[in-house]
């Protein structure tokens, strides 16, 4: 039987109007008081329902946006604000407004989702990256609540998914090919974590590359730090370091290659006449870089507005049934590359 405001009201010995105004975060409310109450709504399981009145139409018109690490990392990578613009443009055209995560850790974004479900704040939700040993996919899945993955799924069946992704693999395998027909055979590959998705596809490819060309993979050349500039200054600093350098860099994330092409030029190694530099995502960063960064194209925009599109669409009908929609990347030529 579900908990309701009775309960918690008469756990906390206070009136259940207290308890209602504990959830509205009344200012009249002793923050005592407030913390009694909520301790009893942890106690008993209570989410509150913040959106009672919309819900009564069974609609908030509201999207849950979840990103990893939120408040801490992800709008400092121009990736995020990109695929929001997208999200929002679509949400915007069909009537819905947007709900972000804000938790900083694995577990708080968890907590969070769930108080989005049971507490009925949101109709559905956009996961904005894939991660080994998610809880949340299969919680949503579990739950049967409406969401869509930006990225593909990880040891879940792809049929309970709907997701919107590029093919990372073979995006990898065709940068780790265009260096090597510029003449290149030691390649480095500057990683982010290997518990996101994206960056196993990215390595997956730049492997198969190799071996395609009975090129070794040499594990020294293989790094990963996390998907920032100074990310990309530290690899930088590893790879340089080796008897043996690389004479080309696959970096997969636009702000990490500007970490990149910093560092190498303050260890007065040119770009591209000592070493050649690939990136990925295409932001405007790379455009104003110096040397303009050679990166992928994976239409940032268009996997927001895409993945917002199916979501809305299993809202509407819940026998739209799971979809799967690979967005195309393109590889965009410039002057970091010979």
């Amino acid at each position: 039987m579900a908990v309701t405001i009775k309960d918690v009201a008469k756990r906390a010995n206070v009136a259940p109007s207290t308890v209602s105004r504990v959830i509205a975060n009344s200012s009249r409310i002793s923050e005592k008081t407030k913390e009694r109450v909520r301790e009893a709504m942890k106690e008993l399981g209570y989410h509150p329902n913040l959106n009672a009145r919309s819900l009564a139409n069974k609609s908030t018109k509201t999207i849950g946006v979840v990103m990893p690490n939120s408040a801490k990392i992800a709008f400092q990578n121009p990736f995020f604000p990109e695929v929001i613009r997208g999200i929002s443009t679509k949400a915007h055209q069909e009537g819905y407004g947007l709900y972000l995560s804000t938790g900083q850790t694995e577990e708080e974004i968890y907590e969070e989702v769930k108080q989005m479900v049971y507490g009925g704040r949101v109709d559905g939700i956009l996961l904005l990256y894939s991660r080994v040993d998610d809880k949340i996919m299969p919680f949503l899945i579990e739950q049967g609540f409406p969401f869509v993955l930006i990225g593909r799924p990880y040891d879940i069946d792809e049929d309970q998914v709907t997701f919107v992704n590029n093919d990372n693999f073979k995006a990898a395998k065709t940068v780790t090919e265009y260096l090597m027909l510029l003449g290149h055979e030691k390649i480095g590959f500057i990683g982010g974590n290997l518990d996101y998705v994206v960056t196993i596809d990215h390595l997956k490819g730049y492997k198969q590359a190799l071996i395609n060309a009975n090129i070794p993979v040499r594990d020294e050349y293989i790094v990963h730090h996390e998907e920032l500039e100074k990310g990309g200054q530290d690899a930088v600093i590893e790879l340089m370091s080796l008897e043996q350098r690389p004479t080309a860099l696959i970096v997969v994330d636009d702000i990490m290659t500007f970490g990149v092409l910093k560092m190498l030029a303050d260890m007065n190694v040119n770009v591209p006449s000592d070493i050649s530099v690939v990136s990925f995502n295409n932001v405007m960063i790379s455009e104003l870089s110096s040397p303009t960064m050679t990166t992928v194209d994976i239409h940032i925009y268009d996997l927001g507005y895409q993945a917002t599109n199916c979501l809305i669409s299993k809202i509407n009908n819940p026998d739209y049934g799971e979809k799967k929609v690979i967005v195309p990347h393109r590889l965009v030529k410039r002057q970091s590359c010979k």
